[in-house]
């Protein structure tokens, strides 16, 4: 299959690569030339604008920074140049509304589209072990999951337009909450003192297990290697938790639904996005 992908970032560049490695032709487009080459060496086709990778393209998968991005690469180069036919996929982490509009445009332009937002990191993107969230209609869905499954263990068809988005929010808020209450009892529990192997091993069997612990502990040699392990780089940055939470926030207010954990998540991770931005969010424990 003929496959254009447009935005070559830390994860897209490790989808568009497990997609060549799944036998796919793969056209891909980024505005960074160091992207577009390490992408060349990864078996892509690279093109200098958008709408030259889409041509002829029997599917496209984008993995932008933000909703308006999103809208303005299909409005200006998918649309006009991706035949009708072709499958569209984009597995950006944007508004729901955002995606409920695109994804309605491209119905009144003919095509089939679903939003597939990832959950995995950087590394899962690499390994092609990504779960993917899918909005869109039943018919949409079952030719986007072929593709989608090159590139992760895991695709749930989670309903309608939009519900994809919806699933990663809801989804991240529930980490973004989880990762600060394991940070402040991994704290405690020192400060009480309790060695931090030993509150694991009990914690991680009791009521008080949650995958922020036992998957992605924050306390550095304790559990399975997580970023913590390697002075919190890598992983899941704190600007992208808080650029989550700051989405979740905003559907929150739209659907009127009441999150006062969530709001609290996203004000301190706001505070400590300020001089940590890069690093993984499960370094805020550092600050406790």
């Amino acid at each position: 299959m003929k496959i254009a992908f447009i935005g070559l970032g830390n994860m897209g560049a490790g989808m568009a690569a497990n997609l060549v490695k799944a036998g796919h032709e793969v056209h891909a487009f980024d505005l960074s030339e160091a992207a577009r080459a390490a992408a060349h060496g990864a078996g892509c086709t690279t093109h200098m604008t958008a709408g030259e990778a889409c041509a002829e393209a029997d599917a496209v998968v984008s993995m932008l920074p933000n909703g308006a991005i999103v809208n303005s690469v299909y409005a200006a180069d998918v649309f006009s140049r991706a035949p009708k036919g072709a499958i569209l996929l984009d597995c950006s982490t944007i508004d729901v509304a955002t995606a409920r509009k695109v994804i309605a445009a491209a119905q009144a332009a003919g095509y089939d589209m679903v939003d597939a937002p990832v959950s995995g990191g950087i590394a899962a993107a690499n390994g092609g072990t990504l779960t993917f969230m899918v909005g869109g209609s039943d018919t949409a869905y079952a030719r986007a999951q072929p593709i989608l499954a090159a590139m992760g263990k895991t695709v749930i068809h989670a309903g309608d337009a939009g519900n994809g988005q919806a699933a990663k929010i809801c989804n991240n808020m529930l980490l973004g909450i989880q990762m600060i209450g394991t940070c402040e009892a991994f704290a405690m529990a020192q400060k009480l003192g309790l060695d931090p192997q030993v509150f694991y091993d009990i914690s991680s069997v009791s009521s008080g297990q949650c995958w922020s612990m036992t998957s992605y502990c924050p306390v550095p040699g304790v559990g399975p290697k997580s970023p913590s392990d390697n002075d919190y780089q890598g992983g899941f940055a704190t600007a992208l938790m808080l650029k989550d939470l700051t989405l979740a926030m905003e559907a929150a207010k739209t659907s009127g639904s009441t999150v006062p954990m969530g709001q609290h998540a996203q004000e301190i991770y706001e505070s400590f996005a300020k001089e940590n931005g890069a690093r993984d969010f499960s370094a805020l424990i550092q600050t406790l």
